[in-house]
């Protein structure tokens, strides 16, 4: 069962020694059987110490910070002082440990949160389905008779918030790794502009695209989370949904979807012009272009290979072998055909931003399934990566664009979880907030 709001955990959590008393319900719940493979490594004794410490503030009457003695999850792909970052590897195993918190880990606990535990991940972030041969892979808790994949890179911070056992989880976002398992999980993600949150201390898989950003139970409880992060709240302007226009993308991210994600993504559409805001089809033909420019080899393959290449040279067999086939392509790219990504990058960005200007957000499915069951995916490569391409397809446009999204549950009661993917080019993170607080409360009625 999944934690209140901070709001309102903040009105429950008023009495002697209750951030402490929450504290150990989650921990309790950390080594049940449904929270199987979440974490790499759990942090009680520090967590309890940081919610005793909440409670003695609310006891001597001082204000309480943000996330004051509330259980935050960290991806382990962040610097935690003392340890080793894994980022889901075995690989990093006898690595140097962190000499110090990552910026965005550094900037949590000064909020008060209690970091609980570092959560599993797909190894070196590079996928989108969630699954993780060296240290198993989360169940996604929507379903609890098929066992299905919980989404990745992010999945362990995913299924934690799902679970009840973090407020927050801190993951990040290259391709759609916070946005694909919150879409998967039910839950609620914000990517960022990627330039809002500092990278420092987060293990690389590409830094033209990784994005520190993080999930939750709601998009105001994002964007305390956010105002965390990156060190300043956005200056929100309340929104009504009357009047919005929403471009409706007919390029690509509306193909094959699962009849259960039509059906979802039909009935919000609905409910939002119903409401009064114009929902706008686009052709927004530039969508095609992606793959493309993307090549040869893709921003995240090129430049993963750069970072892995003597591994993957002399200690292959200890990779993920679907990972290392994934940063093979980045092998015989030149550096005159990477800079040509890059330029063609940024004016494909240009173009598409001139095409989005009018409108308050782009508005899609966040993946075109549900989860899928997660048994034929660990056992077939073919299906694996049919998948896995199609988790990315809608996500990844976003962070080529260096835009920011929110994905938003849109499922009815007894579905599987649907995201609702809203979207605009980078630096409008305030203006679409302000869209996807008016927007959420239509998707639950």
């Amino acid at each position: 069962m999944m934690l209140p709001t901070l709001r309102e955990l903040r009105a429950q959590l008023r009495h002697p020694g209750a951030h402490e008393a929450l504290i150990e319900q989650v921990l309790a719940g950390m080594a049940s059987s449904p929270a199987a493979h979440v974490y790499t490594a759990v942090f009680a004794d520090s967590a309890l110490a940081t919610a005793r410490a909440a409670d003695a503030r609310l006891a001597a009457g001082e204000p309480l910070p943000a996330l004051a003695g509330l259980p935050v999850s960290i991806k382990d792909l962040y610097d935690v002082a003392g340890r080793t970052t894994m980022a889901g590897s075995v690989l990093r195993k006898g690595q140097p440990p962190a000499g110090h918190d990552a910026p965005s880990v550094a900037r949590l606990r000064a909020a008060g949160a209690a970091v609980t535990g570092l959560t599993n991940m797909s190894e070196f972030a590079f996928s989108g389905v969630g699954i993780n041969p060296h240290h198993g892979t989360p169940r996604n808790p929507a379903d609890t008779v098929v066992a299905r994949v919980p989404g990745g890179s992010s999945s362990g911070a995913a299924v934690s918030v799902a679970l009840g056992q973090a407020v927050a989880g801190l993951g990040s976002d290259t391709g759609g790794s916070i946005r694909i398992p919150a879409a998967l999980c039910g839950l609620v993600g914000f990517k960022n502009t990627q330039s809002r949150t500092p990278q420092a201390g987060a293990f690389p898989l590409s830094t033209t695209l990784d994005t520190v950003c993080s999930m939750s139970r709601s998009v105001a409880d994002c964007l305390v989370v956010d105002a965390v992060l990156s060190g300043a709240p956005l200056a929100l302007s309340p929104r009504d949904v009357r009047g919005l226009r929403l471009a409706l993308p007919r390029t690509l991210m509306l193909d094959t979807l699962e009849p259960a994600v039509a059906r979802a993504l039909e009935r919000a559409l609905g409910r939002l012009s119903q409401a009064g805001a114009h929902i706008v089809d686009v052709p927004l033909a530039e969508l095609a272009e992606v793959a493309q420019i993307n090549a040869p080899g893709g921003f995240s393959a090129v430049e993963a290979y750069a970072i892995h290449r003597d591994a993957l040279r002399d200690r292959r067999s200890e990779f993920d072998p679907r990972v290392a086939a994934r940063m093979m392509p980045g092998e015989g790219v030149s550096a005159a055909d990477y800079i040509v990504m890059q330029q063609r990058r940024g004016d494909w960005i240009a173009r598409m931003g001139h095409r989005l200007a009018g409108f308050d957000a782009l508005i899609c499915p966040t993946v075109p399934l549900t989860a899928p069951p997660m048994a034929e995916l660990v056992a077939s490569d073919e299906a694996f990566f049919a998948a896995n391409r199609l988790l990315l397809r809608n996500t990844f446009p976003i962070n080529f664009m260096d835009g920011c999204a929110f994905t938003l549950p849109c499922q009815a009661g007894g579905e599987l979880p649907v995201g609702l993917m809203l979207a605009a080019p980078g630096g409008h993170d305030a203006a679409l907030a302000g869209v996807a607080l008016a927007v959420e409360p239509l998707l639950v009625a």
